[in-house]
């Protein structure tokens, strides 16, 4: 069967009669609200917003008059309020309850529909009757509290789509183009394969192509993640929304439009988002069971005392009411948002954001954490972790903050920034080169010097008596800028992306709640081995595209794996799209979080421990709840269905509906109250 891609319900696709079709996959749907949610996002959010909030406008007042003496409230105004409730911002239940007839199946709609409807008819039979026990504040209460999760949920899903609205953002709109001969400003779209493209320094890359002439340095960190640029020449590809910073050069167009790698990444991201299947949530599976018993018993019931019992049609209808009053599900509608509302709260105040119960509930059940390196694990950057001179210190920082002053390298910023906090000073430097993949070289005092990598200095015929060192700190991901001038070395400068802080302290965490932990990069397999020495984490991938790091990711949800995938960049958005829960951290990217489910604001990766273990705790008190939500109105299931009328007669039903109330009250307090006890979860 098939998922509803909005609510998660099961859809028979043989009988659905509900479906949209979208990029050629056919997508079914338990409910017309589901499948114009689907369709139509922003009206569907925009009615949503108006119907909630008029719920609430009508709700409050009615539960103040109903529990506050002497307010300007009689019964006949409540009765007109909760009037416009039920069938304005409640229609949408019965439109549920509708479409699960039709589909032969029970959902939360279904629960809500039955409920709020037995208590306001009951509640307006009570008005007409001249009496005064009315259920008018528990109807519009559970439709403005369903609403408002509904809602927040759609709002969620909203956001969720900003994450391919920012990738397209990332494209530039326009591309310098060679037409015979001529440089011409095209909009990208009219960019075709086998044009030339020029970019400069500074410029987005237009589309994917192949240098044909020129060398330069792009930062592809949105691809691969790595903040340190890559050197490009001639025979090397490029990736369209890429930053070239360095030098100019000329590129054959190769992928453009939906065949771009940009476009390929859309894609994944909408694909995996889709195609998620929701877990189906509890209220769903209990209602499965428990509205037919209800409805049954009441109806069995009813009929039985008047056919047997020969009560009257009256009387009858009493014994009806009062099953479905008192087993009413006006709690269960607030079991599960009450706990999820608390947890969420205590996420918030650990600088978590929870954006959906689903992510709660799913996050119980993750057995394997997968974390993105750069910028996840470590910071992402490079920070300068040690000086080794041979001249006066301060004359060796001078000259490296003087040289890399001009540059425009992260590697330089990196320097810059470091030889400032030690109070170096800049001196004029003519005839400034800058050598991409290399480094930088330039006349200070009528001396040249340089300040680049291994094999810059020894391409200038410079002997280097530590080579064998310097390689090794190279080859474990780490990074060594060297200065010199025309004769010798003269400092050694040792650079490094640093494990953030927790990071061993988080997977110690998560091996100790059996969850095993896997690392993926774009990095070279010797910085990803030198990390997953450094913090025990126990797979790693390395050299990975976007698209095989989301393939990996399938391929562990197929070993029968429930999946958490930890990411701050846009390479990670498709991964974590197409995980069971997406975690992104609050430093990264605009696209990483509007693809996450979780949000760590302030880029702790312990965080990830917090929300795994609020997850559990959360969704054990909603089974909890579900229990006291209908276990009170259960055990007087028999009491309502007759068993006290052989003891007291049949005048019982005229005082049934005040159990019925104070089961619904108990069960209802007893829900807030254990969710309220989540207060006292210990990280």
């Amino acid at each position: 069967m098939a998922k509803d891609p909005i609510c998660g319900m099961y859809v028979d696709e043989t009988t659905a009669t509900l479906k949209s079709v979208r990029n050629g996959t056919t997508y079914y749907f338990c409910s017309a609200g589901c499948k114009e949610q689907f369709d139509a996002p922003e009206k569907s959010l925009k009615r949503n917003k108006l119907l909630t909030y008029l719920a609430w406008i009508l709700a409050i007042p009615v539960v103040i008059g109903t529990y506050i003496e002497p307010l300007p409230f009689n019964l006949y105004t409540m009765l007109v309020l909760a009037t416009i409730v039920q069938f304005t911002s409640g229609l949408k239940f019965y439109q549920g309850l509708y479409d699960g007839i039709k589909s032969r199946s029970t959902n939360m709609d279904t629960l809500i529909a039955i409920g709020t409807t037995t208590a306001y008819l009951y509640s307006a039979f009570i008005v007409l009757s001249k009496g005064n026990l009315v259920y008018f504040d528990a109807s519009m209460l559970i439709i403005a509290l369903i609403r408002t999760g509904n809602l927040i949920e759609e709002w969620t899903k909203d956001k969720a789509s900003d994450a391919v609205r920012k990738l397209m953002d990332l494209r530039p709109d326009k591309a310098r183009v060679i037409k015979e001969g001529i440089e011409t400003m095209l909009p990208v779209e009219e960019v075709d394969a086998g044009d030339i493209f020029i970019v400069k320094p500074g410029e987005k890359i237009p589309v994917d192509g192949v240098v044909i002439e020129g060398i330069s340095e792009v930062d592809q960190s949105m691809l691969t993640g790595e903040s340190v640029p890559v050197v490009i020449e001639q025979g090397s590809k490029v990736v369209g929304g890429t930053i070239n910073i360095t030098g100019t050069f000329k590129a054959k167009a190769t992928d453009v439009g939906s065949d771009s790698t940009l476009s390929k990444i859309v894609e994944m991201v909408t694909n995996a988002k889709e195609g998620r299947a929701p877990i189906q949530k509890i209220a769903d599976k209990v209602s499965s069971y428990f509205v037919p018993l209800v409805v049954s018993i009441a109806l069995v019931s009813s009929l039985f005392w008047y056919f047997y019992g020969h009560v009257g049609v009256s009387i009858a209808l009493l014994v009806f009411v009062s099953v479905i009053v008192i087993a009413c599900p006006c709690a269960l509608g607030i079991a599960t948002p009450a706990a999820f509302l608390v947890g969420a709260g205590i996420g918030a105040e650990n600088n978590i954001l929870i954006k959906n119960g689903d992510a709660l509930e799913t996050s119980k059940n993750v057995n394997m954490v997968v974390f993105d390196k750069t910028g996840t694990l470590t910071h992402g950057n490079m920070e300068v972790v040690g000086v080794k001179p041979y001249i006066d210190e301060k004359k060796a920082l001078d000259l490296y903050y003087s040289l890399e002053n001009l540059s425009e390298h992260p590697i330089g910023k990196a320097i810059v920034s470091y030889c400032k906090n030690k109070e170096a000073k800049a001196l004029a430097v003519d005839k400034f080169t800058s050598m991409p993949g290399k480094g930088v070289k330039g006349v200070i005092e009528g001396e040249l010097y340089f300040a680049g990598n291994l094999k810059m200095i020894k391409d200038f015929g410079i002997k280097v008596s530590n080579e064998q060192d310097l390689l090794e700190y190279q080859q474990t991901g780490n990074s060594v800028v060297i200065l010199a001038n025309k004769n010798e070395v003269l400092a050694v400068m040792f650079l490094q992306d640093k494990i953030k802080d927790n990071v061993e302290k988080t997977i110690k965490a998560l091996k100790s709640m059996n969850i095993t932990t896997v690392m993926l990069t774009g990095d070279h397999k010797y910085a990803a081995e030198n990390v997953r020495k450094k913090i025990g984490i126990d797979l790693v991938y390395s050299e990975l595209l976007p698209n095989e790091k989301m393939d990996i990711i399938q391929k562990l949800k197929k070993e029968g794996n429930i999946v958490a995938m930890v990411g701050d960049g846009i390479n990670d958005a498709p991964s974590m799209a197409a995980a069971d829960l997406g975690i992104a951290i609050g430093t990264g990217t605009d696209v990483a979080k509007a693809s996450g489910d979780i949000i760590l604001m302030k880029g702790d990766p312990y965080g990830v421990v917090i929300a795994l273990k609020l997850g559990r705790k959360t969704i054990s008190k909603v089974k909890q709840n579900l229990f006291w939500a209908f276990g009170y109105n259960s055990a007087l299931l028999p009491i309502a269905a007759g068993a006290l009328v052989p003891l007291l007669g049949i005048g019982v039903y005229h005082v049934l509906p005040i159990f019925a109330a104070l089961a619904m009250a108990f069960s209802s307090t007893t829900v807030v109250l254990n969710s309220m006890t989540l207060k006292f979860f210990k990280i």
